[in-house]
């Protein structure tokens, strides 16, 4: 049995962009191409990996030979990282990952500086949820991550995000300099369950209210949408000030709290040398640059720890 590194890269596509169609677009090769990588190496294997379905599912081997693949794949990037570092090149591929809020309002911004600052560097977004971003960065899925509030170690923290009530423009608050949350205590409050959930429960515990949140909504549009309907209102981070449409007011919040949003390779395994070259990168950017790219106090505080 022989099981070579294109067919577990093309097995880990496959699973990662959720079908065959996807994977070679990722990997810029032929679907058939990809589909016979994968059935060289079930082949291989003398069982099959994957389930093809849409979208598409490992089987009962499959999971246990997908934790290996990564290792594997991991490994060998990181013996090209090493040869890369040592002739002194800064090119490749990097696989960043950030939650919705960060890929939608900081992300962009940072992509069309690294561009422009390094372009033989090709960056890959992963949008994920927190535990998934961390997950992929911990499991070599992404190469480097934004991460929210992480533990102390190596990264640059890109900005210190606080949180902002959103609101209708014709809402009897929108014209005040910031709001109290206590003010809001009657009307209908949204919430989206994701990481952001535990600051807007610690805002109500530090105001002394009660969190009993009326609709909870996944998606970030779809949240947006129902407080232009009037539905309610709810508190979104500063980070996702460029995403506002101008019916609403995104107004600072009391009791006062912010999160930081810090951009960090593995803590268990050596970095990709090109994200280090982000990383510096972002630091001179980010100087006097906004989550959306414009200029604000927010992100003058950018500071590197890459080590």
């Amino acid at each position: 049995m022989t099981v070579n590194l294109p067919q577990l890269r093309a097995f880990l596509a496959v699973v990662d962009a959720g079908g065959f169609s996807a994977a070679a677009a990722e990997l810029g090769m032929s679907q058939s191409a990809v589909s016979h990588a994968v059935a060289s190496l079930e082949r291989g294997l003398t069982g099959p990996l994957l389930v093809r379905s849409s979208p598409v599912r490992t089987t009962a081997l499959g999971e246990q030979v997908l934790p290996h693949a990564r290792i594997a794949v991991s490994a060998a990037r990181s013996v090209e990282r090493i040869a890369a570092e040592a002739a002194g090149a800064l090119t490749g591929t990097v696989r960043l990952a950030a939650t919705p809020t960060v890929c939608q309002g900081l992300v962009p911004g940072l992509l069309r500086h690294w561009r422009e600052d390094q372009p033989r560097i090709t960056v890959r977004l992963f949008e994920g949820d927190s535990s998934e971003v961390s997950t992929w960065l911990e499991d070599g899925t992404a190469d480097a991550a934004v991460l929210i509030d992480p533990p102390p170690g190596p990264g640059i923290q890109l900005a210190t995000d606080s949180y902002q009530a959103l609101l209708p423009r014709d809402h009897p608050l929108a014209g005040e300099p910031r709001v109290d949350i206590r003010d809001l205590e009657d009307d209908p409050f949204l919430i989206s369950p994701n990481g952001c959930e535990v600051r807007v429960r610690t805002i109500h515990r530090l105001a002394g209210l009660r969190f009993a949140p009326t609709h909870r909504v996944r998606d970030l549009a779809t949240l947006i949408s129902m407080v232009q309907a009037g539905i309610g209102v709810t508190v979104l981070s500063e980070v996702s000030r460029s995403l506002i449409p101008p019916d609403l007011v995104l107004l600072p919040l009391e009791p006062r709290t912010s999160r930081r949003l810090v951009l960090t390779g593995p803590r268990d395994r050596p970095w990709h040398p090109a994200v280090r070259t982000l990383a510096e990168s972002a630091v001179g950017h980010l100087a006097g640059a906004a989550p959306g790219g414009h200029p604000a106090p927010s992100t003058r505080s950018a500071r590197a720890k890459v080590s």
